[in-house]
């Protein structure tokens, strides 16, 4: 592993460990140049994922991409960071057992579903980029599906 102060081609590992969510390994290094302690991340990955866009271009899936999109949207909203952690991996892993392309609608359907179970405000900002809403009127007719889907029916209570 190259070391991102020096860029020396060797290090070594001091510590490894699954990451909280068990979806990555967790690796403490030191470059045996420099000496500097740096942390990378061992993911498992199915297969090489194609993103077909809506415009025909094909382009590598790109995992950062998708955390920075998720970012945007749950930005400064209480979420705790490995909860998000999930949804990415969640998101990726699902698309990785659906064949070798996908389309950026169906990574797009797949953020809506993660984000509207994580956080109804965070859902409601990417749909209004993903969905590209128009006028105030798209932001309201979705915010009023997710507040009645939010609100348990009458008599709900009454059945604990």
């Amino acid at each position: 592993m190259r070391c991102p102060f020096c860029a020396h081609e060797d290090s070594q590992v001091k510590d490894s460990r699954p990451s909280e969510d068990g979806a990555a390994i967790r690796r403490r290094r030191q470059c045996e140049a420099c000496g500097q302690r740096f942390t990378t991340f061992e993911r498992v990955q199915l297969r090489e994922l194609t993103v077909i866009k809506k415009d025909g271009k094909r382009e590598p899936f790109d995992r950062d991409k998708l955390a920075r999109a998720i970012g945007h949207a749950t930005r400064k909203r209480d979420i705790d960071a490995d909860k998000i952690d999930r949804l990415i991996s969640g998101v990726q892993r699902r698309l990785e057992t659906q064949g070798d392309e996908v389309t950026s609608t169906r990574i797009g359907e797949a953020v809506m579903a993660g984000l509207r179970a994580l956080d109804h405000v965070a859902y409601i900002r990417f749909a209004s980029i993903y969905k590209d809403f128009s006028d105030p009127g798209d932001f309201a007719e979705i915010a009023e599906r997710v507040e009645k889907e939010a609100t348990p029916p009458p008599g709900h209570d009454k059945l604990l």
